[in-house]
């Protein structure tokens, strides 16, 4: 059994716990540049239309009176750290995807036990951390996404292992991973708007839909999903991610969002007195394949603009293959507590 755990807007969900002024008002997470975008938007936010990975002057449009506060990493991941070491409490394995959401392996065990898991993981987060989780619950890790995402805000949903095609049949297609506009849009000219619609395809019309990916999606729409909870190994760098509650597509809002990102590894690296010269971006797809670039400075830097640079530089290098972003990471590598003279990227 596999266990989705996200935090209920994270970000603005940190603010209002600390702070109670902001408590039951609008309130969006974002940084001060020119293009800044919306990190977090609290649910009170919401109703006016606010969400993330939106242009924060459109936020302030819909809502007049959204309070908006610069994001404070080093506390989210000082909370990160704390839900995360609650995660592992009685897991096998914990794959983290963000700061504020992981996968989570329970074990061989029934639904009743994955649910008390849950349940106790829940209860444990909000009585040591102050913050809210949705849960999902399935046995596969698809559908414990996807019953997460039905659970929130604060709630807890099981699809209990033999009805994941069930579940699954009347959902818009869109809810299946590798499915993004453009690809709903065309499947909407042939009629298939559900997922069930989607799994009772034939093998020529997946083909010619989908290509050599078709069966592989077919499979996840009947239910059929075999990946397991990888827990992610340890590395010796410095780095910053973020998923978002919609996906990005415009260049423009992923350079505002990758601006953010290498704000905070400096300030992380100024923090430990650290610097590196191997700098990366990290790049989830809407169909969840991860890529990532890199590139090699000749002397290690610490400067938020420089890493910035570094990593515009290795995003222009990634293959979008049309779809828009799910995830963004920064990674600085190959660290030195040395002194040494900052350069010219170029």
């Amino acid at each position: 059994m596999i266990a989705h755990f996200d935090v209920d807007a994270f970000y603005a969900s940190v603010e209002q716990r600390d702070d109670p002024s902001v408590r039951g008002l609008p309130l969006a997470i974002a940084g001060s540049s020119r293009r800044a975008v919306v990190l977090t938007a609290s649910y009170e936010a919401r109703p006016f239309g606010v969400r993330s990975a939106m242009p924060l002057w459109r936020a302030r449009t819909l809502c007049p009176e959204l309070i908006v506060r610069p994001p404070d990493f080093t506390r989210y991941r000082a909370c990160s750290q704390q839900i995360f070491a609650i995660f592992a409490r009685g897991a096998r394995a914990v794959e983290g995807l963000s700061l504020d959401e992981a996968f989570v392996e329970v074990g061989d065990c029934g639904a009743d036990e994955a649910v008390a898991y849950a349940v106790g993981v829940r209860e444990a987060v909000r009585a040591e951390v102050g913050l809210s989780v949705s849960a999902g619950v399935s046995a596969q890790k698809m559908l414990a996404k996807i019953a997460s995402d039905d659970a929130k805000p604060d709630g807890l949903c099981l699809v209990p292992p033999g009805t994941e095609a069930e579940y699954l049949g009347p959902l818009p297609v869109g809810r299946l991973w590798g499915i993004g506009p453009k690809t709903q849009a065309r499947l909407a000219a042939e009629d298939v708007e559900t997922i069930g619609q989607l799994a009772a395809l034939d093998d020529a019309t997946t083909y010619r839909l989908f290509g050599r990916y078709g069966v592989g999606l077919r499979e996840l729409a009947r239910g059929n999903d075999t990946r397991r909870v990888e827990a992610e190994r340890d590395t010796v760098s410095v780095s910053s991610e973020e998923t978002f509650e919609y996906d990005l597509r415009a260049i423009g809002d992923l350079r505002a969002a990758l601006r953010e990102l290498a704000a905070d590894v400096a300030r992380r690296l100024e923090k430990h007195g650290l610097r590196g010269s191997t700098i990366g971006v990290k790049v989830k797809r809407s169909d969840f394949t991860v890529v990532g670039r890199q590139l090699r400075l000749a002397e290690p830097t610490g400067d938020a603009d420089m890493i910035y640079a570094a990593v515009e530089r290795c995003l222009d290098r990634v293959d979008l293959a049309g779809h828009a972003v799910r995830l963004l990471g920064v990674r600085v590598a190959s660290l030195t507590e040395d002194a040494a003279t900052q350069m010219s990227l170029l």
